[in-house]
C-alpha cells in the first residue's frame, strides 16, 4: 500500500509533526482544520464563515491527492460553544447536503487559538483510484 503525506506549510504543522492530509491505499484523512490563512485566524467572531473557510481548506488537501467533496465519507467538525451548532451545520450542509457523509459535532472546551470556533476533520474514500 502506497502512503502519501503533504503538508500545507501551517503554522503548527512541522512544529507538532503532522501533516495537513494523508493518503494511505484507498483512504485519505486530513488533520484538523481551521479558519487559518497565512498563519492568522480570519473570519473572526464567525462561526459560519470558519466553517466555509475549514471545509475549503480540507477540500483543498484532499485534492492534492486525489479526492473530492463526493469522495467524503465522514466530518467531523468541533465547535467551542454550543450555539454556535446551527450556523456550522448549515455551513456544512452547504457543501455536504448532496453528499450526506456521516458527520459528528461536538463542542469542546477550547481550540488551540482564542479567535477559532470551530476546527473540522474530512475523511474520504477513493475506492480503487
Amino acid at each position: 500500500m502506497t502512503v502519501t503525506r503533504l503538508g500545507s506549510g501551517g503554522p503548527w504543522e512541522q512544529l507538532y509533526g503532522y501533516s495537513r492530509v494523508v493518503r494511505a491505499g484507498d483512504r485519505a484523512v486530513t488533520a484538523g482544520c481551521t479558519a487559518t490563512v497565512e498563519g492568522r485566524v480570519v473570519h473572526v467572531g464567525d462561526a459560519a464563515a470558519q466553517t466555509a473557510q475549514a471545509l475549503r481548506i480540507g477540500l483543498d488537501a484532499l485534492a492534492e491527492v486525489g479526492a473530492g467533496p463526493g469522495d467524503v465519507v465522514r466530518t467531523r467538525m468541533y465547535v467551542t460553544d454550543r450555539a454556535y451548532a446551527d450556523e456550522v451545520g448549515r455551513a456544512h450542509n452547504a457543501v455536504f447536503g448532496a453528499v450526506r457523509p456521516v458527520a459528528t459535532l461536538v463542542v469542546v472546551a477550547a481550540l488551540l487559538d482564542p479567535d477559532h470556533l470551530v476546527e473540522v476533520e474530512l475523511e474520504a474514500y477513493l475506492g480503487d483510484r
